[in-house]
């Protein structure tokens, strides 16, 4: 026998084990990563006409046995965001069904191959394209039309009181709604330049800056005039952005959340929040809402303004593992399970049972 034959094989024996431990532990993975992202809930796809256009929409139910269920509507914040927010959503719609609602969602003009361009949108136009799927929604005999409420996330804030001024709704979920457009700017603004540790004089720069915009858009000026007054320098800002900030910079949630007095509403606030101001967002929700008993606030000390984990948030890799592998606990602690128990304790005509 040849003397090297042996160590070959242990060798080969080696390799072999260590194949089959790299397939093993890929199969987990990919286990582990189909049953995490894998939801309680029938998902399809659905749409919805609205004046002479179409809105692409996702709708999900409880894998209940019933055939009659409430329903969230999501209105989405500021962005491109598709129906399912790359995803994003599933967990609260799985929350959703746990509480016996289905939810729906649909994707921004102009995105996912959706027609339009939502940067042609005022908010006025996003709360009639959310009172038309609703209106879609009651339609249905599988939704039970006395049950469907709203959530709604950041500059949804603006959206979410106009849609309860055209058409009923049960409950609303505003997860840190904004309240007034250039306080939130303002805010959000020197919010980033302290976390970046800017300078006195880089701060007064940008503020300098933001002022000179303001003063554009009180006076209706063309995108060319913006850039000029910015030096040439657009910073990012386009001809379309620009025209959906001239449309929607007055915007002010103020006296509009009147509508939204008698229905009950699920404030949720992030304590790590550099978007908004959410001292001044409980404070406004209060005044206007909180003299009949119908609001709740939840808040989220270790969240930031998307609801996520601020550990998680800080990391990109982070965050694509935890979405992964993960995906319920990209979530502040607590937050999913609140809105399963709000929309539990919702009696079967919206109202809020002890």
């Amino acid at each position: 026998m040849c003397p090297k034959t042996q160590p070959r094989r242990r060798g080969l024996r080696i390799t072999v084990w260590s194949l089959v431990t790299v397939l093993t532990v890929a199969v987990g993975l990919v286990g582990v990563v189909l049953w995490q992202n894998s939801y309680d809930m029938d998902e399809q796809r659905v749409t919805i006409r609205h004046g002479g256009h179409t809105l692409n929409g996702v709708l999900t139910v409880p894998k209940d046995g019933r055939k009659h269920h409430g329903l969230v509507v999501y209105v989405h914040g500021d962005g491109p965001v598709d129906a399912t927010h790359d995803d994003g959503y599933k967990p609260m719609w799985e929350a959703n069904a746990k509480a016996g609602y289905a939810s729906l969602s649909w994707d921004k003009p102009g995105v996912a191959g959706a027609p339009g361009d939502w940067l042609d949108q005022s908010m006025d136009d996003r709360a009639d394209e959310a009172a038309a799927a609703i209106a879609w929604a009651r339609a249905r005999p599988d939704i039970d039309g006395d049950r469907i409420g709203l959530w709604g996330a950041s500059q949804a804030g603006w959206v979410l009181p106009k849609i309860a001024a055209k058409t009923p709704v049960s409950f609303v979920i505003a997860v840190s709604p904004a309240v007034n457009w250039l306080q939130q700017g303002r805010y959000n603004l020197l919010a980033e330049l302290r976390a970046d540790g800017a300078s006195a004089a880089r701060t007064k720069a940008e503020v300098a800056k933001s002022d000179t915009t303001r003063r554009l858009l009180g006076r209706h000026a063309s995108f060319e005039e913006y850039v000029g007054a910015m030096g040439g320098d657009a910073d990012g800002m386009t001809a379309a952005r620009w025209g959906f900030v001239s449309k929607n910079y007055t915007a002010d949630a103020t006296q509009d959340l009147r509508a939204l007095r008698g229905v009950p509403v699920l404030l949720t606030l992030a304590g790590h929040d550099v978007n908004v101001d959410t001292a001044d967002t409980e404070r406004t929700y209060r005044k206007v809402l909180d003299a009949d008993g119908a609001l709740t606030v939840r808040r989220y000390p270790d969240a930031t303004h998307s609801l996520l984990k601020q550990s998680i948030e800080q990391s990109d890799l982070g965050i694509t593992l935890t979405a992964v592998f993960s995906p319920r606990s990209l979530f502040a602690d607590g937050f999913l399970n609140d809105q399963r128990r709000f929309l539990k304790k919702l009696g079967r005509g919206g109202h809020a049972t002890s």
